[in-house]
């Protein structure tokens, strides 16, 4: 009789056992069963990553942080950071690809562009743990997921979004008598202000500039007009800056240059760059994005910000683009990652890290509108920056591989032209499209 109760309760006991085991929930995120060969990853036994990123000891001081915050919540995870400066950091990361070996490989890294590494078969498409683990990708603001795809497939989530808005300095146009901008102006009223806040010595030489942008700005002003640089932006059959739309746009930038009201490139690089020439007054305005927002703080500058000007039947656009984290193909540890990748793309994860430093406009819509929104410092108009990232869209590069080929070697060296006074829209634009054509059809676009 006892035996029968004890085989009663042993029998109990190990259907319990396998009720619990089904409900359980896993460990691994992805879809790969396993990250370490087998052994499952522990705080005593911890899988180890390695983060490739690049950028100033500053800024890899930053990511560090970041690094500590993921660990602490993931002790079973270990983050080491390779890092190079911006001018190696391509060129070596590409050298450890190629190498083919895992331990050299980066498990994890900031990329950009996507399309054109993706294209090369060196990152791992992230569609299937997207889909295993639920990762919800709705959050990202319009069309910013579209710059880490290839082929239709999700290689990368970028980390931010350049969000270009217009920075102006309050007590230059008080002193200048022009009204502050506002959300109505238009590239007239912004014309009228360049104007009275440009300054002229006897000689006629410009002492101070009402505008500095950076000429590679230029899509911006472009879109807003109706315009566009190609006819697709991921399946491109022809150049379309010639087009009347795009022409007026370009002749409305060039045209504040030949003025005097906007500074020339040469001139804007000579002088340090936009951060530059607008703390030092050489410039009342500004058009960039927020990554100088830290250092006009820190300077204790009287400014703030508005959205850029549009046209008075344009439309407000800024250029979807922002640096990615991404997987490599090559990585050992792939369910490891994709933890890391999801949580450094996450509302309370590093989103919201960096956001709180300071250092980013966010991906994540959520994080904007939380997070950045209800910061308490400058810039007092932070909803400009909301504003803006919601007008995002496809248009300010292309979505294939060439693109950077295309406009490193064709496009940047003709517009550079426009922004060095050498040549005038009506001329430049014509010729530059004729190769851009020549350039697509011998690549073999549109692709059937």
């Amino acid at each position: 009789m006892q035996k029968s109760r004890l085989f009663v309760l042993l029998s109990a006991l190990l259907a319990l056992s396998f009720v619990l085991s089904a409900c359980a929930v896993p460990a691994a995120q992805g879809p790969a069963a396993s990250t370490s060969g087998g052994a499952a990853a522990s705080a005593a036994n911890p899988v180890t990553l390695t983060w490739a990123v690049w950028g100033s000891p500053e800024e890899v001081a930053s990511h560090q942080a970041v690094a500590d915050v993921f660990m602490k919540e993931h002790p079973e995870i270990k983050i080491e950071i390779w890092s190079q400066p911006w001018n190696d950091y391509f060129t070596k990361i590409k050298t450890l690809w190629a190498s083919g070996d895992a331990k050299s490989i980066p498990d994890v890294a900031f990329l950009w562009p996507t399309p054109s590494y993706a294209a090369q078969g060196v990152l791992e498409n992230l569609d299937p743990y997207i889909e295993k683990s639920g990762y919800k990708i709705d959050d990202y603001w319009p069309g910013l997921l579209e710059s880490a795809k290839y082929d239709g497939h999700v290689y990368g989530f970028p980390r931010d979004i350049d969000v270009g808005v217009l920075y102006y300095n309050k007590d230059i146009f008080k002193e200048a008598g022009v009204d502050l901008p506002t959300d109505k102006w238009t590239w007239d009223d912004l014309l009228a202000a360049a104007e009275k806040l440009t300054k002229k010595d006897a000689s006629g030489k410009v002492t101070r500039y009402a505008l500095a942008m950076e000429g590679g700005k230029y899509d911006k002003w472009v879109n807003q007009n109706g315009g566009s640089l190609l006819d697709d932006m991921r399946n491109p059959s022809r150049c379309t800056m010639a087009d009347q739309p795009a022409m007026d746009a370009l002749k409305f930038f060039t045209g504040m240059m030949d003025k005097g009201y906007a500074m020339r490139d040469a001139d804007l690089s000579a002088a340090g760059g936009d951060q530059a020439v607008f703390q030092s007054g050489q410039a009342a305005m500004i058009i960039q994005n927020t990554s100088r927002v830290s250092a006009f703080n820190a300077a204790k500058m009287n400014y703030d910000v508005q959205v850029v000007p549009i046209p008075k039947s344009g439309k407000r656009f800024n250029s979807a683009g922002g640096a990615a984290w991404v997987m490599s193909a090559g990585s050992d540890n792939k369910d490891a990652a994709w933890t890391f990748i999801s949580w450094l793309q996450s509302t309370g994860g590093g989103e919201k890290v960096y956001t709180d430093r300071g250092e980013i406009f966010p991906a994540l819509q959520s994080n904007a509108k939380e997070d950045f929104l209800k910061q308490d410092q400058p810039p007092a108009n932070r909803q400009a920056v909301v504003t803006e990232a919601a007008a995002s869209g496809v248009g300010g590069f292309g979505y294939f591989p060439e693109w950077d080929e295309l406009n490193s070697s064709i496009m940047s060296p003709a517009t550079s032209k426009l922004w060095s006074g050498e040549g005038k829209p009506e001329d430049v634009l014509p010729e530059m499209c004729k190769q851009v054509d020549q350039f697509l059809k011998d690549k073999g676009y549109p692709k059937s």
